[in-house]
């Protein structure tokens, strides 16, 4: 998860699992069957083995407790308590896991891939793969430490970005043909800036090749003054401006930004592996519905990154009116609304989508913030009709963690499957019951009822015209429920 983008957008543990296999484990079996790999089936839909059969993650992302927050996967890594891990989910009937790959452990140094960082991960892979676990490496981010070189913009700075390119390559050539990885995501919830110096440098040679000449731009934007050259004009304020043709021009530029990083690490990857399965977690307001304001998009169009992508990724949590805190029927239908418009924009890619975060808190008062107590089973209600209501739309699901984690300072507290001590919480048990359910079959297609349509350039514009969509989707949502769509 991400950084409060207003004062109930809690910061959530940007999620970061992933399993890895390598060089076997001292003291371990290693007379496991290897695991077939996993490919995009043939209609597109969904995922199959090259044994043939249906593939659907059903995990969580990975951290343990007692690591500190944010939590050190890494640097303080523990094999034997890794490997007890993969029994519990195994018992619990998981098939993947995603985790953070961190530039503390891996990447300090852009030419080269830190030795010790990939012991580790070769342990990873291989307890993964003798428990029969898929692992989901998601690239590098901030969650141990970030070296000089790529601080600032990680998204549109040139040296971290080719620092970015060839880490995937390293990692790619290295891990080539292991099929425990099930697929690589680029990075946790990337989101394109808006005024840093990397930025100020693209934006005029966006401008000059959109418009040609500032007469043009002039006569676009309405100014009543041509200005002399692309290089005179400053990137907008970050406040709303509905319709404003600069601020929609600038959020078509941070897109385009959002584009070319994402397709030269792909190329990058793809170059070392041609058979990697390549994806972005993308945080949920890259659907512009639901925004502090036009600034907080993301920048990262699902229908633009498809183009690079082998399947979609998005995370989702229930902000609707508010931090959700199972007050009422209500509030939790306006949160599956939201949730449904969220991922059926992103299925309008085309391609295979994977929830790769999801979850809310249960089983106690969060220590932080001034929220309501929630049961265990309350919990368990709201993950398992999330789950419920995508189903089809999406072709996977990966928990916000395994374990409550204690010190947290965001919902992670209480979003496990088992209690930081290990105990399974109601949501282990339900869980347990939607892996078996959904975990190996073909997923059926849904109806598609008829919904209101997203103006994005509306939203990307105004945080209003997202509030009015959602309103609008979420009458349409409850009248379609006799179509295939929960509404209670």
């Amino acid at each position: 998860m991400r950084a409060p983008f207003s004062h109930w957008f809690i910061a959530f543990g940007g999620g970061w699992l992933w399993l890895a296999c390598g060089p076997g484990v001292a003291g371990a079996e290693t007379n496991f069957a290897p695991l077939p790999a996993i490919r995009i089936a043939a209609d597109g839909r969904g995922f199959v083995t090259t044994a043939g059969r249906s593939f659907v993650p059903f995990g969580v992302n990975y951290f343990r407790p007692g690591t500190g927050w944010a939590p050190q996967v890494w640097k303080q890594f523990d094999a034997e308590a890794t490997r007890r891990d993969f029994a519990q989910m195994k018992e619990l009937g998981m098939n993947c896991v995603r985790v953070f790959l961190s530039y503390g452990s891996f990447l300090t140094d852009p030419s080269r891939l830190d030795p010790e960082g990939l012991a580790k991960l070769d342990q990873f892979l291989t307890l993964a793969e003798q428990a029969g676990i898929y692992v989901h490496p998601t690239g590098p981010d901030h969650w141990e430490g970030v070296p000089a070189w790529a601080e600032g913009d990680r998204v549109a700075d040139e040296r971290v970005l080719a620092g970015l390119e060839q880490f995937w390559k390293l990692l790619g050539e290295r891990y080539r043909g292991r099929r425990v990885i099930f697929a690589y995501d680029l990075r946790n919830e990337p989101e394109v800036g808006w005024d840093t110096p990397a930025l100020r440098a693209k934006w005029p040679a966006w401008l000059a090749e959109k418009y040609r000449e500032p007469a043009a731009l002039a006569a676009a934007w309405k100014l009543t003054n041509v200005p002399a050259a692309f290089t005179n004009i400053t990137i907008p304020k970050r406040e709303d401006c509905p319709g404003c043709p600069a601020l929609l021009d600038f959020q078509r530029f941070r897109e385009s930004i959002a584009d070319e990083w994402t397709r030269r690490q792909v190329a990058a990857l793809k170059a070392a592996d041609s058979n990697a399965l390549v994806t972005v977690g993308l945080i949920q307001w890259s659907v512009p519905s639901l925004l502090a304001a036009g600034w907080q998009y993301s920048g990262f169009r699902p229908t633009r990154q498809a183009r690079w992508l082998d399947f979609m990724e998005v995370h989702f949590y229930p902000f609707a009116d508010g931090f959700y805190q199972y007050a009422d029927a209500n509030a939790e239908a306006r949160n599956l609304a939201y949730l449904d418009s969220v991922v059926r924009e992103v299925a309008r890619a085309g391609k295979p989508l994977v929830i790769a975060e999801f979850g809310w808190y249960g089983g106690g008062k969060l220590t932080h913030g001034n929220y309501a107590a929630a049961t265990e089973e309350q919990q368990a209600r709201w993950c398992r009709r999330l789950v419920e209501t995508t189903v089809g739309l999406a072709q996977g699901w990966l928990n916000w963690g395994l374990y409550d984690h204690p010190g947290a300072n965001d919902v992670t507290e209480l979003t496990g499957l088992l209690t930081a001590d290990g105990k399974q919480k109601a949501w282990g048990r339900e869980f347990r019951e939607l892996a078996v359910r959904y975990g190996g079959r073909a997923l059926p297609a849904v109806p598609v009822p008829t919904l209101p349509s997203l103006d994005w350039d509306a939203c990307v514009t105004s945080a209003a015209a997202g509030t009015k969509f959602r309103e609008a989707y979420f009458q349409a949502w409850q009248k379609a429920a006799p179509e295939g769509i929960p509404a209670k």
